[in-house]
């Protein structure tokens, strides 16, 4: 009888605790989508909902840039909730092929909520959840819980949340304002999408370039859910939609996983059937590129999804669409919540089933790896700065390797020459044995030409890892048994000297581009040679860099130890001379040895310029060379002191500074004074409409093969409606690679080999420089190598010039038609993008 008191005592008392935790409306003071939160305020509910119930786990797991917290709640029943940390270690040894999923492990279901800042819908909608899950009154979803543990990240992206927020807040009126012309529907640049830097946080799940991913995708892979959905928003217009996702799919995702997309997306469309909200499946978003919000998961064994609401950053709380009826915030909630909530339905109950098709995942991935090739061997080549940085990316995504275990050969596809050849393998290669649970993530990102299902694709189509990074590599049909440890950094035997007269650094790498980065911003004179050399039995290629101790006796006693202590840091190996007299090649007092003058570098953006190609560039100078760079917008290009100037920076975008004659003229005098101008895509592209000297290449071989065509057959421009969207292809690329032949004794290409590997995203090739100039990248025919392109396009690519550097006085443009920065995920770019900044015009 006691215990029956006690019982109901208790039972009563945890009613009581789940009757104080507020609703959304309770704790902001106003109803869920009258306006938007600010995340601070989101951030205080999730630790109220936290404090006040027992079966709710709060943890900040990073911060964003501006210092934000990262917040995930994870919620289970009270019996699940117990043991949590056993249910995250099977989940986990799942993937790893060390758990076979039986007894009564509950299915994890992690949801994702605004990583897009101005697609703000998802965070309101996540409060809403996060109070239905521990709403002891909710008996459905207190019966889900028993078989269902719930993460959710209320925001992804709270540096663009809030600024997104905080416009709006700023600029509507008492009463919001539906028509889409008034200013509460027009955020200013950059938008409120992307992170601070800029970034397209759910183009970054694999590449982890920035703070944000990296902090949140290590805590994924800490959990390794079965079920992944990522909320976003879309068009004003367009009706909801849900998985299952379009055509292409990647050919790794299994039959499972599409079935349980469906099984999903039946069920939402079964509470949007009773609503009667209208929503479209199987269109537009498909499951390709590697490092979306729902690929990541689906390469990594999991259901990835993507749910998309009708809004986005035009919409605010209301705006009015073309039909006539009003759009809302309560609406766009109600979507996402119900979304959610019928994925976690779903997922509760199949649990059994899921675990089970989760468990077999990774094991046929282990016992029997999918795709032709069984083996990866990346080749350090004298580069083992930028082959250690590859394996910290393989490192982050879960991707087992090791090293050669000792030099021998093999057969395999050479990336470089498109054969298969024979090939050894030395101890510091880097190989990848196919057999292993991660398998299907090592394939999607190795796989020389991915098959694509359909050329109507919503990202880039080619990514393959031994271009991204410039690294000599091959697929192997073979498994090969790679070493367990990594091998003592091997470098050619440094020169060493006592009291030196000079130490020399290679340039093949990022690494080296922050070593000298450094050395620049304390003052150290740094020089670089444009000829090779040699000491002794030593061959120093041109871009070797020269740091003498003459010229740098202000650091006095401490010179060798900064500058050895500064290559430490760096892990870059460093030789040492006793002489400026060198073997072969020219000394050290030769004018062929060029002085690096610490260049001031402004970068230039504006309202119509864009917001990643510019937070690329900011990015790079702040987070990855650590070096000062000065942010100007082009409406305040006349206050700037040009003559304190030494690198002006135009990523890709439309500049009135250069179409304005007097803005354009004074730039053009500054470049002719010895200033440097870096030009990216269309910023390039605009050179050619005024008198820089700078010409795209005309379309007049595509033209008349159009014309050709039209003569022979007349009714070639008659064409179905319906293929409008196949007709469109024909001049689409998405993103595709293409080899660049280089010019490697000019400046800008120091540090690579004959040749370039460049992500091609547009048709724009720019006619061969004449004279006063230098053709340093250039496109010849048949240079295509993986990736869609349409038709027509390809027909264009070739015989054009891709990187070039146009002499103007003394001053010199540097023309860059594709972006070597992309994405900052590129890495064999970034040296370029470096020679263009630090070497060329020194």
């Amino acid at each position: 009888m006691r215990r029956l008191i006690l019982l109901a005592f208790l039972s009563l008392g945890f009613s009581r605790m789940h009757a104080q935790v507020p609703t959304p409306d309770q704790f902001l003071g106003y109803p869920l989508g009258s306006q938007f939160t600010p995340h601070y305020k989101v951030v205080d509910y999730f630790k109220t909902v936290a404090a006040s119930v027992k079966n709710v786990k709060l943890e900040q797991y990073g911060s964003t840039y501006e210092g934000r917290p990262l917040m995930m709640a994870v919620v289970a029943s009270p019996e699940n909730f117990s043991r949590l940390d056993d249910i995250r270690q099977r989940s986990l040894a799942m993937s790893n092929a060390k758990d076979n999923g039986n007894g009564s492990q509950p299915v994890v279901v992690w949801l994702s909520y605004n990583v897009h800042g101005n697609e703000a819908v998802s965070t309101e909608a996540s409060m809403k959840t996060l109070y239905e899950l521990v709403n002891n009154g909710n008996a459905q979803t207190q019966q889900w819980l028993q078989h269902a543990v719930v993460i959710l990240d209320p925001c992804l992206n709270p540096d663009g949340h809030d600024r997104y927020v905080n416009f709006y807040n700023a600029t509507r009126g008492k009463q919001p304002n539906v028509y889409r012309y008034s200013r509460e529907h027009h955020e200013p640049w950059p938008g409120g999408r992307p992170n601070h830097y800029y970034f397209d946080l759910n183009r970054d799940w694999a590449w982890q370039t920035q703070q944000e991913s990296q902090q949140r995708v290590a805590k994924y892979n800490q959990w390794m859910p079965q079920i992944h959905v990522d909320f976003h928003e879309q068009e004003i217009e367009a009706p909801y939609y849900f998985a299952p996702a379009a055509e292409p799919f990647h050919d790794a995702i299994t039959p499972w996983q599409r079935q349980l997309q469906v099984m999903i997306g039946k069920n939402n469309a079964k509470y949007f059937d009773e609503q009667g909200w209208l929503y479209f499946t199987k269109e537009r978003f498909d499951l390709f590129y590697p490092s979306y919000g729902d690929t990541y998961p689906m390469y990594n064994g999991a259901i990835g999804m993507t749910f998309e609401q009708g809004g986005s950053g035009r919409a605010g709380v209301a705006v009015k669409k073309r039909d006539g009826d009003t759009l809302t915030l309560t609406d766009r909630i109600a979507h996402h919540f119900t979304t959610g909530m019928s994925t976690i339905e779903v997922a509760a109950q199949n649990a059994g089933k899921i675990i089970s098709e989760y468990v077999q995942y990774f094991d046929r991935a282990k016992k029997d790896p999918q795709g032709g090739y069984k083996s990866y061997v990346i080749k350090a080549a004298g580069n083992t700065e930028k082959l250690n940085t590859l394996a910290e990316l393989l490192r982050k995504n879960n991707i087992a390797f090791g090293f050669g275990t000792s030099t021998g050969s093999s057969s395999g596809f050479n990336y470089f020459t498109g054969k298969t050849e024979n090939f050894t393998i030395d101890k510091e290669d880097l190989v990848i044995n196919a057999y292993q649970p991660h398998s299907n993530m090592l394939r999607v990102l190795f796989e020389p030409v991915s098959h694509l299902t359909d050329s109507v694709t919503y990202d880039i189509t080619a990514w393959a890892l031994p271009y991204a990074y410039g690294l000599p590599a091959y697929a192997v049909k073979q498994p090969l048994t790679p070493a367990a440890d990594a091998p003592a950094v091997r470098n050619n035997t440094p020169l060493v000297a006592q009291h030196p007269y000079a130490y020399l650094a290679k340039w093949n790498s990022l690494r080296d581009v922050k070593f000298l980065a450094a050395l620049l911003q304390q003052d150290i004179k740094v020089r670089f040679t444009e000829v090779p050399f040699t000491v002794g039995s030593k061959d120093f290629p041109a871009g070797t860099l020269v740091i003498t101790r003459a010229g740098n006796t202000a650091k006095g006693a401490a010179f060798d130890q900064f500058i050895t202590s500064q290559a430490n840091r760096f892990k870059i190996s460093l030789d040492a001379v006793s002489s400026g007299f060198v073997d072969k090649g020219m000394d050290f007092g030769s004018d062929k040895i060029r002085y690096i003058k610490a260049p001031r570098v402004v970068l230039l953006m504006g309202d119509e310029v864009s917001s990643l190609g510019t937070g690329e560039i900011w990015h790079f100078f702040e987070q990855q060379l650590d070096f000062p760079l000065t942010v100007v917008n082009e409406r305040n290009l006349d206050e700037v002191n040009l003559e304190e100037t030494d690198v002006v920076i135009l990523p890709d975008g439309y500049y009135r500074s250069l179409s304005e004659k007097a803005s354009a003229d004074r730039l053009k005098s500054w470049v002719n004074n010895g200033g440097k101008l870096i030009a990216l895509e269309g910023a390039a592209a605009q050179l050619t409409e005024g008198e820089w000297g700078i010409k795209l290449k005309k379309e007049e071989d595509n033209k008349a093969a159009k014309d050709k065509a039209a003569q022979e057959s007349p009714y070639e421009a008659l064409k179905p409606y319906a293929n409008r969207e196949r007709e469109s292809v024909k001049q689409f690329i998405p993103g595709a690679i293409y080899k660049v032949q280089l010019d490697e004794t000019h400046p800008l290409a120091f540090g690579y080999p004959a040749f370039y590997y460049t992500l091609k995203q547009d048709s724009r090739l720019y006619d061969f420089i004449d004279n006063d100039g230098w053709n340093v990248g250039v496109l010849k025919k048949d240079s295509y190598l993986s990736g869609f392109v349409g038709t027509e396009t390809r027909k264009q690519l070739k015989d054009g010039l891709i990187f070039g550097v146009k002499d103007m006085g003394h001053g010199e443009i540097v023309i860059m038609a594709d972006n070597p920065l992309f994405r900052s995920f590129w890495e064999n770019g970034k040296l370029l993008f470096s020679n263009a900044v630090f070497l060329v015009g020194q």
